[in-house]
């Protein structure tokens, strides 16, 4: 068993409203007239402070997208930028072609029981796969991501019951 402390992190309907798509120009928001990529990543942050041992695992779409590396820093704030980790998507995984189709919540336990992680939550907009952990799940409304206050309170609340205090 492990003692690492993770938070698995979605991109899409978390650190920002809505989806985004891929361009010739790079990945943009789909309302990119009114919704500004990453624009909770600060919060996120914030909410994070206290945990500085915590470490990010990204469970988002644009690791196979855009690769690890490049996924990873995209995140525009540095602090969060630094916990990144790993990721639940691997190119050389055996069903890669098939990732897209494999539940959210299947993805994060691949990676929850190849790391034997005992300590670990989940922030995504997605709950398929979770199953009987969906108590780890800190589910967000893909229209309000992290800008939702009662989802930023049940994410502190979580973090509290799931690491303590870590200052």
């Amino acid at each position: 068993m492990s003692d690492r402390q993770v938070l698995f992190v979605d991109y899409d309907g978390v650190l920002h409203r809505g989806g985004a798509y891929r361009t010739k120009r790079g990945i943009i928001s789909s309302d990119p007239s009114r919704i500004r990529l990453f624009e909770y990543a600060e919060i996120l942050a914030a909410i994070l402070a206290p945990y500085p041992g915590l470490e990010l695992v990204l469970s988002t779409s644009w690791v196979k997208a855009l690769g690890f590396n490049r996924a990873r820093d995209v995140l525009p704030v540095a602090e969060l930028r630094a916990k990144v980790v790993g990721a639940t998507y691997h190119s050389k995984f055996d069903d890669a072609q098939f990732w897209g189709g494999i539940g959210r919540g299947v993805q994060v336990l691949r990676y929850v029981n190849r790391h034997r992680l005992v300590h670990w939550l989940a922030l995504d907009d997605m709950n398929d796969g979770f199953d009987d952990e969906l108590g780890r799940l800190v589910r967000c409304d893909s229209d309000k991501g992290l800008g939702d206050p009662n989802v930023q309170e049940i994410l502190k609340a979580a973090l509290h019951t799931q690491f303590g205090e870590m200052r």
